[in-house]
Parts: C-alpha cells; structure tokens; sequence
C-alpha cells in the first residue's frame, strides 16, 4: 500500500464541487417544502464526487456524520451546494457540504442545511486506499480541519463507548 506522505498533498480548494437544483412537487412534502430524503441524496452526490476529486479514487460513504436542517425549502426555491474535503486520515476522508435556499427571483440566498459526511478510497479491487494529504493554506482551511479531526475523534470514541456498554449486557 502507499504511503499517503508520498501523495502530493492537495488543497481543499482541488476537491471543491458546486451544484445547483431547483425544488420540484416531486422532491417536496404536503406542506410545500423539500424532503428532507431529497436533500440528504443530493448531499451525498456533492460530497461522493468531492472525495472522488481528492483521492483520484472511487470513494464510497461510510457516514453522514452530522446534518442539520437549519431553515426550510420551498417548492420553486433554487438550491445550491458546494463540497469540500476539509479533512483527511490515511484512506478516509471528511466532507462538509453547505446548501443554500436561494430565491430565484431576488436573489436572496440563506443557509438551509449543513452536513460532514465520512467517505474510503476504494482501489481498483475495491480494497481501502491512500489519500492525499490535505496542503491547508487559509485560517478557515485550518479551522475545518481541526474541527473535522475533532469529529471524527469524538465519533471514534462515541463507537468505542458503545461497543464497551454492549459487552456488559
């Protein structure tokens, strides 16, 4: 397996992907408003293709980490999304994607959703690879970082007190 110190690091700004959508009956509930379903499947598209940019590799989802549904979307409302890698392990990787309301008519744009999903590299026999290590370059760059090390740190220990609470029952 390589060393991911041999991979020539990348910025995050190399794995980012904007997408835009426009809120369809189709995607929404009684009340006129997204599913949530559909904009957690659009969050997985953004984010997959984000990791695919940084590793160079298929990347398949292990988690979503964390998603918040901060303000509502409506029917006829457009959507856009924007992915970044902001952090990395050996083969894995956190992305955070940022969706955004915005009126088609005004202009207006307001956060309506966050998330950080986890994805692996998966080599050509589907095995996990190495990533590129991250080149930050930018305070915010720095901050997601540590902020995503510190996720995946707490997930890890949240997963380990888990497993120790089912071996005593």
């Amino acid at each position: 397996m390589t060393n991911p110190i041999d991979l020539p690091a990348k910025s995050p700004q190399e794995s980012a992907v904007e997408t835009r959508h426009i809120v369809l009956p189709n995607d929404a509930n009684h009340y006129g408003t997204a599913f949530g379903g559909a904009i957690m499947s659009w969050i997985d598209l953004i984010a997959a293709m984000s990791a695919q940019r940084h590793s160079g590799h298929e990347a398949v989802t292990v988690s979503i980490d964390r998603i918040n549904f901060i303000t509502p979307i409506q029917i006829g409302d457009h959507v856009n999304l924007k992915a970044m890698v902001n952090y990395v392990g050996t083969t894995s990787m956190e992305v955070g994607v940022q969706v955004n309301r915005e009126n088609p008519y005004t202009g207006e744009m307001v956060r309506a959703t966050t998330a950080y999903l986890s994805f692996v590299a998966l080599d050509e026999n589907k095995k996990p690879c190495p990533v590129p290590p991250l080149r930050l370059e930018t305070d915010l760059e720095k901050r997601r970082f540590a902020e995503g090390k510190l996720r995946i740190e707490m997930a890890k220990e949240f997963s380990a007190k888990i497993k120790a609470g089912r071996k005593i029952i």
